[in-house]
């Protein structure tokens, strides 16, 4: 557990954390966007296939 600590306080550590909390705000604005993509696409292929019946 020490070399955790000492890895979490050293500058590298610090780095890694800034790596991480970057990806994480990455990963949600890219679940975000394909999300609000997803449902625009469904409702878009929804109202095609009404249209044609």
């Amino acid at each position: 557990m020490s070399d955790f600590l000492r890895i979490m306080w050293s500058e590298e550590g610090q780095d890694i954390a800034e790596y991480a909390v970057m990806l994480a705000v990455i990963l949600v604005l890219v679940v975000g966007t394909i999300r609000l993509i997803g449902s625009n696409a469904n409702n878009v292929f929804s109202n095609t296939a009404s249209s044609i019946q």
